[in-house]
């Protein structure tokens, strides 16, 4: 294991895996900045975690003025851990859902993580140490009926990833790319009850933080939590492409 990192900013602070992460940093003993748009639970949140220097950012990442706002930031304060955990799925044939929340969706999966990757990432391998810890899904290695716009970001997140991975390495720069399969967090209202036969394939938040913090303080370039997830994920590997379309578009997610 590596060392813990002395400086990290997390999106999607406010709840969720993002939540977990602030928390599970706290604990390693790393100052953190949580950006998130709902400032109230922010503020929450660094109440709670009393250790450590929390700074607090209100953002919409899905903004250009709010992606500036936390590029300028990196670029004012540098980190040594960048966290890029906001994110949004919007579901339903894609007909159907409205336009403008796609773009937004795209700008805050896509390029809001593109671009504070970019802000973050030079800082970093001047001082020849750091990470990018990039939340993406197993969603991202299959096309998704009802959720084609998130799987295709999810599909960039990790390419991206992967690419700047082999990029940095040499530089003392850890880039991982976490793939979850199904968490509990509010952006899934309908999961089952965790004693069910369906719940025990979800996956808690704060596990899913630990794992993936864990990945990239090793050097990991992937985090899949879960031995059920890294089966399904090298399952989903290994079967050729066409098998793999064939039996995600089967499977309706819009509802």
């Amino acid at each position: 294991m590596g060392d813990h990192y002395r400086s990290a900013l997390v999106t999607g602070a406010s709840s969720g895996i993002g939540w977990e992460y602030a928390k599970e940093l706290a604990a390693r003993g790393t100052n953190i900045t949580i950006v998130a748009r709902r400032t109230d639970r922010l503020e929450q949140l660094a109440a709670e975690l009393t250790a450590v220097k929390v700074d607090v950012l209100t953002a919409d990442l899905s903004t250009d003025d709010g992606i500036a706002a936390i590029e300028q930031r990196l670029v004012d304060q540098p980190v040594e851990l960048l966290v890029n955990n906001a994110g949004v799925a919007n579901s339903g044939e894609f007909h159907t859902v409205d336009g403008s929340a796609l773009a937004g969706e795209v700008m805050l999966n896509v390029v809001a993580l593109e671009r504070l990757s970019h802000a973050a990432v030079g800082p970093m391998v001047r001082a020849g140490r750091g990470g990018i810890l990039n939340v993406s899904s197993l969603a991202g290695e299959q096309p998704l009926r009802g959720l084609a716009t998130y799987s295709a970001t999810k599909a960039f997140v990790t390419r991206f990833s992967e690419a700047l991975h082999s990029e940095v390495k040499g530089h003392g720069v850890h880039v991982t790319v976490l793939k979850p399969g199904y968490v509990w967090t509010e952006m899934n209202p309908g999961a089952p009850e965790p004693k069910s036969f369906a719940g025990r394939f979800w996956l808690r938040a704060e596990d899913v933080a630990r794992h993936s913090l864990d990945a990239v303080e090793a050097g990991k370039l992937y985090s899949v939590p879960g031995p059920h997830w890294r089966l399904a994920a090298a399952a989903i590997n290994a079967l050729p492409g066409q098998l793999v379309r064939s039996l995600s578009t089967r499977v309706d997610t819009s509802s």
